[in-house]
């Protein structure tokens, strides 16, 4: 990987969409604040999206848009040469597995994006 995709460019990502997702916006038109959840395209839940049921397009999305799941590292024994995966080898994976709901490595983290969807 080049220096422009980082673990910290993923955080910031993620930061930004966390804000972006949180903004209110007033529809002079229908008289009411609008949220990302009143016009997001949600397919698995339509009727009541919350913000993790918008289908947001995202790298982020390979690691459920968690920063937990993005800061990862598991050892890997059953590969040649043995080592460390991480962040790295989930999205090599999933870029290449994208419907995968489990990854072939040790981190063994789905590639289905957080809501539910590739």
């Amino acid at each position: 990987f080049s220096g422009l995709l980082t673990q910290e460019v993923l955080l910031a990502l993620l930061e930004l969409q966390d804000e972006l997702a949180g903004i209110t916006v007033w529809a002079p038109g229908s008289g009411r604040n609008v949220t990302l959840q009143d016009v997001c395209y949600a397919p698995l839940n339509p009727a009541a999206p919350g913000v993790g049921d918008c289908a947001v397009s995202s790298v982020t999305q390979y690691f459920q848009n968690n920063r937990s799941r993005l800061a990862l590292t598991a050892w890997q024994q059953d590969s040649k040469p043995q080592g460390t995966v991480d962040w790295h080898d989930h999205l090599i994976y999933c870029v290449n597995s994208p419907l995968s709901f489990k990854d072939i490595t040790a981190l063994e983290l789905s590639c289905m994006a957080e809501y539910g969807g590739p």
